[in-house]
């Protein structure tokens, strides 16, 4: 039986439309920052705990907008699926590296930054975003 991890991720857009992606410490997946959700917690209150400690960001819960419920295998824990409430968050304030994540790198959403991506932000996420996007025909 695989353990199911329960996150509250980001999806977070500069100015330029670019997104964010963060690395931890010790692997080789970039994935959205966020992280998991404490027992009592709101997810949004779960995802701005995490960006301040994973990029030093402060954001106010009630303006991350909720996109949806996402699963996928784990990156960095074999046998194990994510659960993703994911966010979107506009920023236009610098981040920086910190707690567990050792490099952060903006990527153009309509491909991987030529990056290892965890299957989550490579298979569900960045399709997610790239079509809703797309304008309609």
């Amino acid at each position: 039986m695989s353990t199911t991890i329960r996150i509250a991720a980001a999806l977070l857009i500069g100015d330029d439309g670019q997104t964010l992606l963060v690395r931890k410490r010790g692997t080789q997946a970039f994935m959205q920052p966020g992280g998991k959700i404490d027992a009592g917690e709101q997810p949004a209150e779960a995802l701005a705990r995490e960006l301040f400690e994973e990029l030093n960001l402060r954001i106010d819960p009630e303006a991350a907008a909720y996109l949806g419920h996402f699963s996928a295998p784990a990156a960095n824990e074999p046998g194990c699926t994510v659960e993703a409430e994911l966010f979107q968050v506009n920023i236009d304030v610098p981040v920086a590296p910190a707690a567990e994540i050792e490099e952060v790198r903006w990527i153009d959403p309509a491909g991987d930054g030529g990056l290892v991506l965890a299957p989550l932000t490579r298979d569900l996420i960045l399709p997610f975003y790239r079509s809703s996007l797309a304008t309609p025909a």
